[in-house]
């Protein structure tokens, strides 16, 4: 079976060939992150009950969530914080491996079981369930130096013109606005005296805001068929400026009178809180931070952000700037580069043993061929397996350039041990080689494969690790073998040599002079050791 891979050369090398282009293609297609995907998909549950205090919000929305949720599936556990400003969120963890959109799915069907149960105040202004991201690949800063912009209209800014933007480029997974919940809102502060004369509590404020500010269909006049003409009626819908609040009518007072909302409360554009605030190089000013999508590239997720950064910078107001404050492409790449020159340097390494113990070029070359289609070839089963390039990926095979290498060493010195022993013909001697070692290559193949695979089985997060750390190991080694027994063989036969001795009497070059001398050295230090452990 393996003298067809000798005695045809071509067909060794359209198969390395092909494991070298499969491999470019994975090279050029995996997604590029720091460390492997390793945190549990989280689901996280947020819901606001204005004016309610940590014991409200406990008793009233966070149990009746937390007990509909319990056991959904896949879940591992869950956390809930709340607090004194009137917000709760609840954090759902899953297993790994859960898919997130199923899982917010699963998580949205069971809350929307009980919202019944939960104040009225809570589900209108809505319970959200949304992914949790990890990870923030990129947070940019937006700072004003006018005093003509505060934090409040820096805030409302990015949300409302920089993170849709930001959302739509490629592998964006989500985009936040840190800085405090500045959204405007009406503010409507109630003075507790002048509501004391008219007999008025704030049940009776909310009373008649949620009568008189919704959205309706008033429909149309003459409707009937007897009617010449039809009158479609318009409607302002919800309010808008402080006037149209302020002309709420809360009760009537007799005598065609009417108390309004602007005599027992004062209303003002304002903030929904007023619980945190950002500065950026001594300004006000908010942060937006960018997370990817699972599987993207977290390079290009960069490069995407800070291209629509750069258009929307063209429309900023006078005086307002952005700036990054934290970029992982910049660690990221210099992390992959350093261990992308440690992977040359450890090839080159490897090479120069191999020149310097053999002492032949034409092995050598055989071995810098068999080599990067290993490590090429590996990167196509990446790929297929979903993994990404990141530094776990890079480190293993720079470990398997060490395991790779032995294969190609055993053939290439089956090859030479034959021709030493009075083989002509460097392919008879590669025949012979192969059917003495072949079945030994397959062996420490096996082998191999028993001690990196079985961690593969892991669970959890520690899992994520050795899963990708064993599988590129073992992809690696098992290429090397396939090569070991196509390709090095095939070379070996048109490469190698019988090797020339120097005929008595015959003045030996300076290479040989070097050879003897270096053989001689290495001998003698066998010698000793050999001496020193058997003492």
């Amino acid at each position: 079976m393996l003298k067809i891979f000798i005695r045809r050369p071509v067909l060794s090398t359209v198969i390395s060939v092909i494991i070298i282009v499969l491999g470019i293609m994975g090279i050029s297609s995996l997604p590029v992150a720091q460390y492997p995907d390793i945190a549990p998909p989280t689901i996280q549950v947020s819901a606001s009950y204005p004016g309610a205090n940590t014991t409200t919000l406990i008793n009233s929305v966070v149990f009746p969530l937390e007990q509909q949720i319990n056991g959904v599936e896949g879940m591992s556990y869950m956390t809930s914080t709340s607090s004194n400003t009137g917000s709760a969120s609840i954090s759902i963890f899953f297993t790994v491996g859960v898919d997130p959109d199923q899982a917010a799915v699963d998580v949205q069907n069971r809350i929307s079981t009980v919202l019944s149960k939960l104040p009225a105040a809570v589900t209108q202004a809505g319970v959200t369930v949304r992914k949790q991201q990890n990870s923030n690949v990129l947070i940019i800063g937006l700072y004003s130096n006018s005093p003509q912009y505060d934090q409040k209209f820096l805030q409302n800014y990015a949300a409302i013109n920089l993170v849709p933007q930001l959302q739509r480029a490629n592998g964006v997974g989500g985009a936040t606005v840190f800085g405090g919940a500045m959204t405007y809102s009406m503010r409507i502060w109630l003075q507790p005296d002048k509501m004391a004369d008219y007999g008025l509590n704030p049940s009776d404020i909310t009373t008649a805001l949620s009568n008189q500010n919704f959205n309706a269909a008033p429909g149309k006049v003459g409707d009937n068929g007897n009617q010449a003409f039809q009158y479609d009626i318009t409607y302002s819908g919800t309010l808008v400026s402080i006037e149209q609040f302020e002309s709420i009518i809360v009760k009537a007072i007799g005598n065609g009178q009417y108390l309004y909302l602007k005599d027992v409360a004062r209303i003002e554009l304002g903030t929904q809180t007023y619980t945190g605030s950002t500065s950026i190089n001594g300004k006000p000013g908010v942060a937006v931070a960018i997370s990817q999508t699972p599987g993207s590239n977290a390079q290009e997720v960069i490069q995407g952000a800070q291209k629509v950064m750069a258009e929307a910078a063209k429309s900023f107001p006078s005086g307002v700037q952005s700036l990054e404050l934290v970029n992982i492409n910049n660690f990221l790449s210099e992390s992959i580069d350093k261990v992308l020159h440690t992977l040359v340097e450890c090839f080159l390494l490897v090479f120069v043993v191999i020149l310097i113990f053999l002492q032949d070029v034409r092995s050598t070359i055989i071995h810098g061929v068999s080599v990067p289609v290993s490590i090429i070839g590996t990167f196509f089963f990446l790929y297929v397996f979903g993994y990404s390039l990141n530094l776990l990926t890079l480190f293993a095979l720079v470990l398997a350039i060490g395991i790779v290498v032995d294969d190609a060493v055993v053939v290439v010195e089956a090859v030479h041990s034959k021709l030493e022993s009075g083989y002509t013909s460097p392919r008879k001697a590669a025949i012979d080689a192969m059917g003495e070692i072949a079945p030994a290559i397959v062996s420490i193949t096996l082998v191999m494969a028993s001690v990196f695979l079985p961690v593969t089985f892991m669970g959890g997060s520690a899992g994520v690790f050795y899963k990708q750390f064993g599988i590129t190991l073992a992809f690696a080694i098992m290429i090397s073998a396939l090569n070991a027994l196509t390709l090095s063989p095939a070379l070996a036969a048109m490469f190698l040599k019988p090797p020339v001795h120097v005929k008595e009497g015959e003045k030996p070059t300076f290479l040989q002079k070097i050879k003897t001398g270096f053989n001689a050295g290495y001998d003698k230090v066998v010698h000793k050791y050999s001496s020193a452990v058997a003492s």
